[in-house]
Formats: structure tokens, C-alpha cells, sequence
């Protein structure tokens, strides 16, 4: 962790960014940029010493009124789009995105947070590596892979020619304790409600399960290995996690058996290779079965049977340790 900085994040009331400005708030001088509609989230924050700004990318408003000597940056505010806007999607990303980076160009590092969606998935069982084609589509919400896409064209463009170190972190799926708890949360919620979860007709769609914790550590890693050119990194959990095998150990947590609904619906992820990310910054800590088990805990704890112990790290079969072995050498 990291100590008498001068730090900026974007989205700060997120799922990613919200855990990372609270940890980091205790040595460091952390500023957090969002729309705040949510006034409990905002007077948290300040409770916990951190500055709060009101910034809306979609607006032309200079950033004249905030410092420029932040010393590190987590951008991970997003306008995801409405699936039909593509034109304003792009430019509120891009540009919303320019202004920060010029803003905070004599940073040591800036770290923008993309997401797999960038990657062309054709083959739910492929292990995605950062060189893999881009052109990502998401039919549950069109516009969001082009915010991901040109948002990272301009982020690499700037780090360039402003000489500004930046990683570009791909994130898979973000779940835990914090915020509306992530993918696993939405999927029981459903569950809870006695609504149908979609699936696939055949298979099961893969991810890598990343909680908060390991976030929250990994961070001043990813902001430590920036460089210039930007540097491109898969940023997900350890172990490939199929999303019905997800739903069926959150049933047997709770004996809520789970709908499953087989079909052309169901929300496609992706599941990374982990080579560069292993070489940068190394494992996660928490296993996914543990770290599901604790954010229902937090989430729903009337709905668990029994509380899991925090210090729990399962690993779980679905963890390829033989190649985790090969891509450390």
C-alpha cells in the first residue's frame, strides 16, 4: 500500500473505485470526481476524510477549479451508454477522459480500468490474452464495448504524447462486500425473487471472479508498473469460474435452488489469460468460493445458513494451478 500521495479517482462511489479511495484514505490525501447523486455515498466519503468533487464527463466544464499536483490516478468513471447513443457514448468517454488526463499530466501514474468486453469473443471457452483481436459486442447493452474500445484508443494516445506512465487494466468481473456487491449479488437477487437465470443452451459462460479485496491490493501495483508507452493488462481473478457453477454454490449457501433458464439470453463474460498479470503484479489472494460466501454473508446474511469465516481462501477445482506454475517461470 501506498503513503503520502496526492491521489484522484473517478467513479469514486463504484464498485471498483469506492473500496480503493476508503483503503487508501488512511495515509494519503485521496480526492474523488463523480456525479454524487447519491448523498450518503458522498458524506461517507468526507466522513472518512476524502475530498469529494462534482464532475459529470458528459459536461464541458473545464476542470480549472480542481489541483493539478495529484501524484496518482484511478479513472474508472464510465458513461456506459443507453445501448442506442453510440455517438454520444463515444464522445462523452473520449473526451471527459482528455480532459482528466491532460488535467493530471505531470502525474507518476494514471490508471484507466477497461473491461474484457473490449475483447472479440467468439469462443466462450478461449483464455483472452491482451493481444488477442478487440471488437467486442454485448447485446445486453450495445454501446458499452465502443466506450471501452475508444476510450482505450485515446488513453493510449494521450499517455504518448503527454508522457504521462499509464496502465490499462481490463477488469473481468469485480464482486464483493462493496456497492450493489457485483455480478454474484444481481444473479441472486434474481434467485431470491424466484426468477429464471440465463444460461446457455449448452456449456457455461467462464469468467474471473475478482473481489474488492484483491482490488484494493493490487491497485498501487497496476499504478507501479504504468509506463510509456501505456501498459495493457488483463486484471480479473485467478481462477475460471463457470457462471452456473456460481449459482449453484450460492443455492447451497442459502438452499435457494436457482432457475435456470437455457437459451440465447444469457449475459456473456470472458476468461483471461493471466500470463502478463502474473508477471506484473503476481496471484489474488481470495478464492472465489470464500469471497462469494462472504459478500452474501454481507449482502443477504438473513439468507445464509451459516456465516463463512472470514479467513477462508478456497481456491476451488475450477483453479489451474498447473499453469499458474508454467506462466510464473
Amino acid at each position: 500500500m501506498i503513503h503520502g500521495k496526492k491521489i484522484l479517482i473517478t467513479g469514486g462511489t463504484g464498485q471498483v473505485a469506492r473500496p480503493v479511495a476508503e483503503a487508501l484514505a488512511a495515509g494519503n490525501e485521496v480526492w474523488c470526481l463523480g456525479r454524487f447523486a447519491d448523498r450518503d455515498a458522498r458524506k461517507a466519503l468526507a466522513e472518512l476524510g476524502i475530498r469529494t468533487h462534482v464532475w459529470d464527463m458528459g459536461d464541458d466544464a473545464p476542470l480549472d477549479d480542481l489541483p493539478r499536483d495529484f501524484t496518482h490516478v484511478l479513472h474508472s468513471a464510465v458513461h456506459r451508454g443507453d445501448g442506442t447513443d453510440f455517438d454520444d457514448t463515444v464522445r462523452i468517454n473520449t473526451t471527459g477522459t482528455a480532459r482528466l488526463m491532460r488535467h493530471c499530466a505531470g502525474a507518476e501514474a494514471f490508471l484507466y480500468v477497461s473491461s474484457g468486453v473490449v475483447y472479440n469473443r467468439a469462443d466462450r471457452t478461449h483464455r483472452y490474452r491482451e493481444t488477442d483481436p478487440l471488437g467486442g459486442q454485448a447485446p445486453w447493452l450495445p454501446t458499452y464495448p465502443i466506450a471501452k474500445i475508444s476510450t482505450e484508443g485515446l488513453v493510449r494516445g494521450l499517455a504518448a504524447a503527454l508522457g504521462l506512465p499509464t496502465t490499462i487494466a481490463r477488469l473481468n468481473v469485480a464482486y464483493g462486500p462493496h456497492g450493489h456487491g457485483g455480478l454474484p449479488m444481481i444473479l441472486f437477487r434474481r434467485m431470491a425473487g424466484g426468477l429464471p437465470c440465463a444460461v446457455p443452451r449448452e456449456g457455461q459462460n467462464l469468467c474471473n471472479l475478482l473481489h474488492t479485496d484483491d482490488v484494493v491490493r493490487q491497485t498501487p501495483l497496476l499504478w507501479d508498473v504504468a509506463s510509456v508507452p501505456a501498459t495493457v493488462v488483463n486484471w480479473g481473478g485467478d481462477e475460471e469460474v463457470g457462471i452456473t457453477d456460481l449459482l449453484r454454490h450460492m443455492g447451497a449457501l442459502t438452499g435457494i435452488e436457482p432457475k435456470l433458464d437455457p437459451g440465447d439470453l444469457s449475459r456473456e463474460t470472458a476468461v483471461f489469460d493471466h500470463t502478463r498479470r502474473l508477471e506484473l503484479i503476481g496471484r489474488c489472494e481470495v478464492g472465489w468460493r470464500a469471497g462469494v460466501a462472504r459478500t452474501l454473508a454481507h449482502h443477504a446474511p438473513d439468507l445464509v445458513r451459516q456465516a463463512p469465516d472470514p479467513a477462508a481462501q478456497d481456491p476451488g477445482p475450477d483453479l489451474h494451478a498447473s499453469d499458474l506454475v508454467q506462466e510464473h517461470r
